[in-house]
């Protein structure tokens, strides 16, 4: 049997179902959510479900409210911190000296007793 390119099932020229066949729409109703990069969105949303307080903006990822006069601002990115500068935040200079000469002297004490640690 030879195999064809068409598709089964369908009629050449069928579309997708039109609203007869599924039925009516929920009643909708539009949101305007403003950035503060000036840009505009407008989604709809059910007329029953509550609206959020906050979206992001699909074109500039900012946050966007619904408060044209007041937009929310950009939040605030901290940069990425390494290990050490964790530490420094917790201690000072003289508690990591005296950490340090602890530690040292540890292990010198433990390399004299013949300790050795792998």
């Amino acid at each position: 049997m030879v195999s064809s390119g068409a598709i089964r099932g369908s009629r050449v020229g069928s579309g997708p179902m039109g609203e007869a066949e599924r039925g009516e729409a929920a009643p909708r109703r539009a949101i305007t959510f403003y950035c503060a990069n000036v840009h505009t969105t407008v989604l709809s949303f059910a007329a029953e479900a509550e609206a959020p307080e906050s979206w992001d903006c699909p074109r500039c990822g900012l946050p966007a409210s619904q408060d044209h006069e007041n937009p929310p601002t950009a939040p605030r990115t901290e940069p990425y911190k390494t290990h050490l500068a964790y530490v420094k935040e917790r201690r000072s200079d003289d508690e990591a000296e005296q950490i340090l000469t602890e530690a040292l002297a540890t292990l010198r004490e433990r390399r004299a007793s013949g300790d050795v640690l792998y």
